[in-house]
This record gives C-alpha cells, structure tokens and sequence, in this order.
C-alpha cells in the first residue's frame, strides 16, 4: 500500500518510535509531584517544552501541550474572545480567511452564535489571501474598529499547499493592536514558522508525532484567559493529566523533520510537481489547485470532471493508493470542499495527495499510470458527458 496522505497524519518519525519507547519507562509519573518520578517527568515535559519553543521562536512558557490541534485552536480563539470581552460595548469582532481550517470556523461560528461579528477575507485562484485585504478587514472604514478582538491567518493551507501571507498580516495586525492567531498545523517542521502572531496552533500527528498532541502557544502580553474551568496544569492553559512520553516523542519529531525539511521538501517537491504536471495531461478534464510555485512541498491536489471523489478515493484505495478527498478533516460530511469553494475551482471529483517523507519515483511514477484508468472506469459507470479530448482540462 503506498500512502499518500500525510496531511491528514504523517507516519511516525523513527525518532518519534524511538524516544516514545524510552519514554514509557522513565515519563510515566505525574510531573507535579516532588518524588523523584514525577520530577523526572517534569524534567522530560520542559525539555519537550524547550525543544518545541526553539523551532517556533518563542518562550519555552509560552508553549502549552493540548490534547490535539483542533483544542488548540478552540482555545486560542475562545481565550483571546473571552479576555478582550471585558469593558468592550461594542460586539467582539474576528477577521478570519475563508479557507481556515475548520476548528478555527468551527470556534468563530461558535462565538458568532453568541454574538460576535465576523469578517470573512476571500482568497485567490490559488487559494492565498490577499494581505491589503486582509489588514482592510481589520479597520472598515479606514479606523480601528473598537471590538476587533482576534485576527486567523493559517501558515499554509493544509488541503491545497497554499502558503500565506502570514507575516505580512502580523504586521498589519501589530500596528492596529490586533492579536494574530496562526494555525501552523500543516507548516511546523516543514516550512519556517512566520514571523509575529500572537497566538499558534499545531499538531504532532502532522509532522510525524504520536496521534493526541497539540501545541498552543500564546505570546506574552496576549490577552487571553482559559474559557475552561481552572486548572493548575500547561501554565493554566490547558487542563488534564500531560501524556509526557507522548509529548516527548512529538518534540523529537518536530526537531527530526525541521533538521530534514530542506533535504526531504527538495525530494518532495519534484515528485508533486510531477503530478502537477502529469495530471491535466494524463486525465481530460481535470484541474489541478493551488500554487504551482510556492505551496507546501508535500501536497498536490486536483479534480475531475463527471467523478465522484469518494468512489475516486476508494477505487485508489483498491488499487493500493491511500488518497483523501473533501475538505480537510471533514471528507466524512459529504460537503463539498470549502477551500476549493472559495478558491473557486472545481469542488467535485477532487483528490488530495500528500506525500510522506521517504516516497520513492517510483511509486509516484505507478500511481500516475493507474490514475488515468481509474478516473476513465468511474466515468463510463456514470454514462456519456461531455465530450472530452486528452491533455483537456478546467479552471483550477
């Protein structure tokens, strides 16, 4: 089976495996206690904590663990919300770009529901927003607007590639006083981490971590307040017992592929831009997304014309392919794509491949020659459609 879906979660890092082992026998006790296990516990959970702050160049006590990166970014938004509600007359208003990862919708909407404004920022062809945009959103009409509380701004959109003008809206968002929440799930270890948000969100199962960590990181002189009952725990971010093996296994991994990204996004890049390249050409009407020159190097996606991409996933599945489809972390729904909606491309038939470090030619080579009958199968089960020529294709 060749697994092409390392967004969704990139295979265990090999010092991940080792480090996770040794951890299970040395950070098993609670690190709050005084005895000698739990100090050694807690020695672990700070080197891990330090490990993880140097690659995302901010204070080792500005980082907490959670249990994921969807709790991360439920608590990054929620917290800053709550904090900057206080004294305010006006309703809290959020600036977030349409093709944001879910659990950061998902918290927004949730805030909405109680109130709250949002803007919604649109993006390109490619699927990046525009930073004047962007930092437009931030004062309608040319003033600050009194109850702008939070800015979201993913570092790289995890179901095309897209990278974002990150940097840029931090910079707009400092001059304006507008803390800026970066979901750097999909880019930490393999792109640099950009420069001045206020707040960031990752994940360990995407850069090859055990599954059940999260990062939340939170400047100081954020204003932010856990909108969960107290806890002593993560610097009162984040309540609950810290899986410590876990967590030091995710912090060996994220230095593991930072070390290799330059080496491993080379590798990469060639063989998406080899399926960037095959595709329109290997199967009419398709279309392939995002930014051919500067997206992730691990992610390609397209889509076709008269396919399903649900059969399209399975029928790769058969043929030994591990693929996804739908918007990201949310195939299971049926909705179309809500990035590709908003990129206005093609929503339907469409596939994402997301290569784990290690792929070979070679199997990039066999999925492109099993593709092209794949997708012709699935169109002579639907019926006659428009008629289509080789090398056609369609608006991406």
């Amino acid at each position: 089976m060749a697994y092409f879906d390392a967004a969704s979660a990139e295979p265990l890092h090999p010092a991940a495996r080792e480090t996770l082992l040794a951890a299970l026998s040395q950070g098993w006790a609670d690190p709050a206690r005084l005895h000698r296990e739990g100090r050694l516990a807690a020695t672990l959970l700070d080197s891990a904590r330090e490990r993880v702050a140097a690659i995302l160049a901010c204070r080792p006590d500005e980082v907490s663990f959670t249990s994921s990166g969807t709790q991360a970014a439920h608590l990054a938004v929620l917290g800053v919300a709550r904090a900057r509600r206080a004294g305010r007359t006006a309703p809290p208003h959020l600036v977030l770009s349409e093709v944001e990862h879910s659990s950061v919708l998902n918290a927004a909407a949730w805030l909405e529901a109680d109130g709250a404004e949002l803007t919604m920022v649109g993006v390109d062809a490619t699927g990046r927003a525009d930073p004047q945009r962007f930092a437009a959103a931030l004062r309608p009409g040319g003033e600050r607007r009194d109850g702008t509380v939070l800015a979201c701004l993913q570092a790289a959109n995890p179901e095309v590639g897209t990278v974002q003008p990150a940097g840029q809206a931090a910079a707009a968002c400092a001059a304006l006083g507008v803390p800026l929440l970066v979901d750097a799930a999909a880019a930490a270890g393999r792109e640099p981490i950009p420069a001045g948000w206020s707040l960031l969100a990752a994940s360990a199962h995407k850069w090859g971590g055990p599954a059940g960590v999260g990062v939340l990181a939170v400047r100081k002189g954020t204003r932010w307040r856990s909108p969960l009952p107290a806890d002593e725990r993560e610097g009162r971010r984040v309540p609950g017992y810290p899986n410590v093996p876990a967590i030091l296994a995710a912090s060996e991994a994220l230095a593991a592929m930072d070390a290799e990204r330059l080496a491993e996004g080379a590798a990469l890049r060639a063989l998406t831009d080899e399926i960037r390249a095959q595709v329109p050409v290997l199967v009419p009407d398709s279309a392939v997304h995002g930014d051919p020159a500067g997206g992730l190097a691990h992610i390609v996606a397209f889509s076709c014309l008269y396919v399903d991409g649900e059969a399209l996933v399975t029928e790769l599945d058969k043929a030994g392919f591990a693929v996804s489809s739908g918007s990201a972390c949310a195939a299971e729904t049926g909705r179309p794509s809500h990035v590709l909606a908003a990129m206005g491309a093609l929503t339907h038939g469409n596939v994402r491949v997301s290569l784990p470090r290690g792929t070979t030619p070679i199997v990039v080579a066999e999925f492109l020659a099993v593709l092209p009958g794949i997708v012709a199968g699935l169109r002579d089960m639907v019926g006659p459609a428009t008629p289509r020529s080789p090398g056609s294709s369609v608006r991406g």
